[in-house]
C-alpha cells in the first residue's frame, strides 16, 4: 500500500505533511515530541482560548518494518506505515536510536536511500540528537552545517568528516537539512520548525500552549567540554599546569613562552598545535568554565564572579560568556543551580535585569 500525501487545508496555508521516523533503542521522545508539537501546532493553543481550530501539520509515524518500535526502557509504539509506504512527504524527523553507532547504522541501513530519494523530492529532512548521524551516513550532510549531542561530536566528526559540525549549536540548517544537539532539542527543533512555516506567533502560542520555551539555538552551556585537545608535548603540559593555578592572573605571552624556554613566536606555534588554541583563548576559556562553575554552585553576584576570575569589566565578561555559552551568566545560573542558589536577592534582581537587557 502506498500512503498519498494528506489532504490540504481549505484554509490560505496549506497542511504541512510531517513523517516521524520511529526507530529501536532511543529515547522515545525524540520522535514523541515532534508528534505533540507538529499535532498541537495551531490547534491546542486555539481550543484552549475558544478559538476555531487552524491545524499546520499533520503527522504520521513510520518505520523500517510493520512491527512495533521498543524504546531501551520496554515502552513500544506501532507506526502507521512503513517507509516505503510514503509515497511523498513535507517534513521527515529521524530520531535517536540507540548509542551503538556502527550496529545501528547497519540495522536501520535502508532509511539511508529513503532519506536521499525524499531529500532529491524537496522534503526538509531533521535528524534529533544522534539521529543526525543518519543524514551524515547517507551523504546529505557533505560539505553542509550539522549539530549533534556535544558527547558524540568528536565521534561523528572522524566517521564523517567532509560535515561541518557544530556541537555549540542546538539547531542548524542548510540546504533543508536540519540538525539538533541533544535529546530536549526534539522540542528546539520542532517549536523552531513551526515558527519557520508559520510564524512566530503561532510557534509562541503553541510553546505557551504546552509551557515549553522558545528555541534554544546554543549547546554550548551545557557541554562539559576539555579546554585542549589531548597531546603528548610535556613543555606545553608544563605551561597547561601553571595556568590552571594561576588563569586568574594577567599572565603574558612572553612570561609562558620564558616557562617553556621557547621564544614568543615559538611558543605560540607549539601552544596552537598541542591545544588548539592561542595562549589569550586558552586563558579565557580556562576562566569561563570557572564561571560556570561558580555560578552552579555559589550565589554570588555577577560583578563578585567576574572578578574573582580575573575580569573587573562587567559588561566584557557578560559578552564573553555570553558568546562562549550562548546565555547569559543569570540564564546560565537560572538553568544549572540548585533552588537554592537562583534565587535572586535584592541585589541579584539588578543583574536579571542586565542580563535581559543585554543584546544577543
Amino acid at each position: 500500500m502506498i500512503v498519498t500525501p494528506f489532504p490540504r487545508s481549505t484554509s490560505s496555508r496549506r497542511v504541512m505533511d510531517v513523517t516521524v521516523v520511529m526507530l529501536d533503542d532511543g529515547p522515545s521522545s525524540t520522535s514523541v515530541m515532534p508528534i505533540e508539537i507538529f499535532h498541537s501546532a495551531g490547534t491546542l493553543w486555539n481550543t484552549l482560548n475558544e478559538l476555531p481550530p487552524h491545524p499546520a501539520f499533520q503527522v504520521r509515524t513510520a518505520s523500517i518494518t510493520p512491527r512495533p518500535v521498543r524504546s531501551p526502557y520496554g515502552f513500544e509504539t506501532k507506526p502507521a506505515a512503513t517507509i516505503d509506504e510514503i509515497a511523498r512527504t513535507d517534513i521527515i524527523v529521524v530520531p535517536t536510536s540507540g548509542l551503538d553507532l556502527d550496529a545501528k547504522l547497519a540495522e536501520n541501513q535502508a532509511l539511508l536511500p529513503w532519506l536521499r530519494k525524499h531529500h532529491e523530492q524537496g522534503a526538509y529532512i531533521v535528524g534529533v540528537c544522534m539521529g543526525s548521524a543518519y543524514l551524515a551516513a547517507a551523504g546529505l550532510l557533505d560539505g553542509r552545517m550539522a549539530t549533534t549531542h556535544w558527547a558524540v561530536c568528536d565521534d561523528l566528526r572522524r566517521r564523517f568528516p567532509d560535515v561541518r559540525w557544530h556541537p555549540e549549536l542546538f539547531v542548524t540548517e542548510d540546504q533543508r537539512l536540519l540538525c539538533s544537539g541533544g535529546i530536549g532539542s526534539s522540542i528546539d527543533i520542532s517549536l523552531y520548525l513551526v515558527e519557520k512555516f508559520c510564524g512566530h506567533e503561532v510557534a509562541l502560542h503553541t510553546a505557551k500552549a504546552l509551557l515549553l520555551p522558545m528555541p534554544r539555538l546554543h549547546q554550548s552551556g551545557y557541554a562539559v567540554l576539555p579546554v585542549s585537545k589531548a597531546h603528548d608535548d610535556p613543555r606545553i603540559r608544563a605551561v597547561e599546569d601553571f595556568l590552571q593555578k594561576n588563569f586568574r592572573k594577567d599572565i603574558s605571552t612572553q612570561s609562558l613562552a620564558e616557562l617553556a624556554c621557547m621564544s614568543e613566536r615559538t611558543f605560540v606555534r607549539h601552544f596552537k598545535a598541542a591545544t588548539g588554541k592561542l595562549p589569550a583563548a586558552y586563558i579565557q576559556a580556562l576562566r569561563i568554565e570557572a564561571a560556570k562553575v561558580m555560578l552552579e554552585h555559589e550565589n554570588k553576584p555577577v560583578q563578585v564572579i567576574a572578578s574573582a576570575i580575573g575580569y573587573n569589566d562587567i559588561a566584557f565578561f557578560r559578552c564573553l560568556f555570553k558568546r562562549a555559552t550562548g546565555m547569559t551568566p543569570q540564564q546560565y545560573r537560572a538553568s544549572f543551580a540548585p533552588i537554592s542558589v537562583r534565587g535572586h536577592n535584592a541585589a541579584q534582581f539588578h543583574e536579571v535585569v542586565l542580563d535581559e537587557l543585554e543584546p544577543a
